[in-house]
């Protein structure tokens, strides 16, 4: 008879534990599904800022060429004439010239593109901006190529 009596405390503990248990399911779950949701945020905007960071590292690295490139237009242009040599000199003139033209046209449609906050701090950007930054990185690195070409061209002439 004793058993008897301890069953329905039992039972009654049970059914008072199971939707105790129930929310706490529910709650853990919730929480697992948050961590993973901000997780995956957290990754997004890192990949995101990363990118930024080497599209803006890139820019850093051809930017100061700039002033290279300035000194040697300086030094081709006086050299330019209707010779064969004059000529190769007037067309890595031309190329450099080309260089920086793309270089300021770059950073003008880049800057049109993107805000400061974006550039600087890595605010989350829009799913139409984070295409725009894909195609920027590609420019920009086409532009790191035809920068040092026409660098390395022009060096090579002026030896």
């Amino acid at each position: 008879m004793l058993f008897y009596g301890i069953r329905p405390q039992i039972s009654l503990i049970l059914q008072i534990q199971k939707p105790i248990i129930m929310k706490s399911k529910y709650a853990i779950l919730t929480a697992l599904t948050l961590v993973f949701i901000l997780s995956c945020k957290e990754k997004k905007e890192t990949e995101t800022l990363t990118q930024m960071k080497e599209v803006m590292a890139i820019h850093d690295e051809v930017m100061p060429k700039m002033g290279t490139i300035g000194k040697l237009v300086g030094e081709l242009k006086p050299k330019v004439d209707s010779t064969e040599t004059g000529v190769a000199y007037e067309i890595a003139m031309k190329d450099l010239q080309a260089a920086h033209e793309s270089m300021m046209d770059w950073m003008k449609g880049f800057g049109d593109r993107f805000t400061s906050d974006e550039i600087l701090n890595g605010a989350e950007l829009t799913k139409e901006k984070q295409m725009w930054l894909n195609e920027e990185e590609k420019k920009v690195i086409a532009l790191r190529e035809q920068i040092n070409t026409s660098i390395e061209n022009a060096e090579k002439l002026l030896k």
